[in-house]
């Protein structure tokens, strides 16, 4: 129990498989229902698909832990009807600032230009993330949601998983003709299989403190005219209580109340704030979790007239790593499960959430009959290299807040310095570089491009959203997108089988002309447009042939 949060308890329920003993093939089971697999469940649900979703537990995770979900994200909980309940719940934000000692060195806003539906980013505790997951699962009758049910054993066979479960009646086998493991960072199925992660672990303590209070900070603390090199209140304490505030994320390399180490402070709902100390190799987990130790931190960065509640304290460490593989045979992995990175940039759930954006509609046109087995080949190709993407940037971030030698922390801490005046050492400031979607720009299914483009909307990149207008109404053009396959076209064209059209011009309008803008459109311009919303094809006019040639190409057809 916490002070703003009752954890629900799902019921166990014995499914008819396990009472009659009879085993029985379902076409997709996935293990996890954390955020990823919840997800992926309600993907799978949306194309067709019967999901039974397992889970050893029976309530949502554990504390806040993961707390900021990215635009990309949310746009995929967009289309599958949960974005508007996650954003409301939420704390909206996209301005973060970076102080060196207690001095400004550098500002940042991820979401610089107007039109987008979703907002840059929102934190929200991971509980409640999960709680409305499970209630959108729970309304999607394709989905079967087990709880304590724990898959103790596996083999794979040449049609289907047998798998081994046990929950409080006993054990009983299952069999899935494709079982996703969605399990997390000490996942069981990859265990079984002996696949192990590769990579960096990191020996650096990190205290998380999920505090609540009434307060208006972090806050937009208005900088001079040049917007650097302003000093705020020693700590963020003295801008407690002022109204009107816009959340922002506040992060500090040796602030004056925790010198030589970092610190992290941002808004989440219920007026619960997510504090981060940095406490070094050296840190015993066990005393710092203790109030007796972590009450004195706090007030030291909040001063001593602040008022506050300890909800969730826990310490971590992380690691930069993945899986070889993250298709094996009829297993596949997703989430923490097949990677993992440091917290720093918000790279994990957020990750993991278009791994299963990506997986679903191929997973849903293999079992359809659409695709070839080898099109799930492509989810490794394309959700590798945004791991190694993320895990690149996470371990720079790491790199940049604690410096393993004191070269590498003399230039971190001039670049800092330099910061405050010098324009061209900003974008070097390293406090967590957050969530982007990673483009495909090396996918096997991309067809690439014939003809001269600007911008970036590549082969293999995400879609931008923009505002459009539909029957007369205003309206957004993700949401408009089709659940397969959808031809844009800035002009006639002549219809497609398997593919949707969508004329601009004539089934929705770009009255402000942002869509044409962010798409480098001309008259005659198409775009072929995965089911994940990510850009297949383009072209500078439309040609039936190279439109089913490229939609053949991305569904490995070819």
């Amino acid at each position: 129990m916490q002070a703003t949060y009752s954890y629900p308890e799902y019921a166990y329920r014995q499914s008819a498989e396990q009472s009659t003993g009879a085993l029985r093939r379902h076409p997709v089971v996935i293990v996890g229902a954390g955020p990823v697999g919840l997800t992926l469940a309600l993907d799978c649900a949306a194309r067709g698909l019967a999901v039974v979703l397992l889970d050893d537990n029976n309530s949502v995770s554990l504390g806040s832990r993961a707390v900021c979900y990215a635009k990309r994200p949310l746009e995929i909980w967009q289309r599958l009807g949960v974005a508007e309940a996650l954003v409301e719940k939420g704390v909206r934000w996209q301005v973060g600032k970076v102080f060196f000692g207690d001095t400004l060195a550098y500002q940042f806003d991820l979401l610089p230009e107007d039109g987008h539906q979703q907002p840059a980013m929102i934190n929200l505790q991971q509980y409640h993330l999960e709680q409305k997951l499970v209630e959108a699962a729970q309304e999607q009758p394709l989905i079967d949601l087990r709880w304590k049910h724990r898959v103790t054993a596996l083999e794979q066979g040449g049609e289907a998983v047998t798998l081994t479960v046990e929950t409080p009646d006993g054990s009983f086998a299952m069999q899935a003709e494709w079982l996703l493991a969605c399990d997390g960072a000490n996942s069981d199925v990859r265990a079984m299989l002996g696949a192990e992660f590769k990579g960096q672990a990191f020996q650096d303590r990190f205290l998380i403190a999920d505090v609540v209070m009434k307060a208006e900070f972090p806050t937009d603390v208005e900088p001079p005219a040049a917007g650097y090199g302003d000093r705020p209140p020693r700590g963020p304490g003295a801008a407690l209580g002022r109204p009107g505030a816009r959340p922002e994320r506040w992060f500090w390399f040796d602030p004056p109340f925790h010198r030589g180490q970092s610190a992290l402070l941002h808004k989440q709902s219920d007026g619960v704030w997510r504090i981060d100390f940095q406490l070094g190799w050296q840190a015993d987990p066990v005393e710092e979790k203790k109030p007796e130790k972590v009450i004195p931190r706090i007030r030291a960065m909040l001063g001593e007239e602040a008022e506050f509640e300890l909800e969730w304290v826990s310490v971590y460490q992380f690691a930069c790593r993945r899986i070889g593989q993250m298709r094996h045979g009829r297993v596949i992995f997703a989430g923490d499960s097949a990677h993992q990175v440091s917290p720093f940039g918000a790279r994990g759930a957020n990750s993991g959430v278009q791994d299963a954006d990506n997986l679903a509609w191929k997973l849903a046109a293999v079992l359809r009959g659409e695709a070839p087995d080898a099109l799930l080949d492509s989810y490794h190709a394309e959700r590798s290299a945004a791991a190694d993407d993320n895990l690149l940037n996470s371990t720079r971030s790491t790199d940049f807040i604690t410096p393993k030698t004191r070269a590498s922390l003399r230039l971190r801490n001039a670049v800092l310095e330099l910061a405050r005046s010098e324009p061209f050492a900003r974008p070097l400031v390293n406090s967590g570089r957050l969530s982007t979607p990673t483009p495909y720009l090396d996918s096997p299914l991309n067809t690439a491009d014939a003809e001269a483009f600007e911008g970036r909307m590549k082969p293999g990149s995400a879609c931008a959203d923009a505002p459009v207008q539909v029957n007369g109404r205003a309206a957004w053009l993700l949401p408009t997108l089709a659940q397969g396959f959808t031809l844009l076209s800035f002009g006639p064209a002549d219809e497609v089988p398997g593919v949707q059209h969508l004329e601009v011009g004539r089934d929705l309008i770009d009255e402000q002309g942002l869509l044409a803008q962010r798409y480098d459109a001309r008259p005659g311009t198409c775009y072929l447009i995965r089911p994940d919303q990510h850009v297949a094809a383009r072209w500078r006019r439309f040609d039936a042939a190279a439109v089913s040639a490229a939609l053949d190409r991305a569904l490995a057809r070819q």
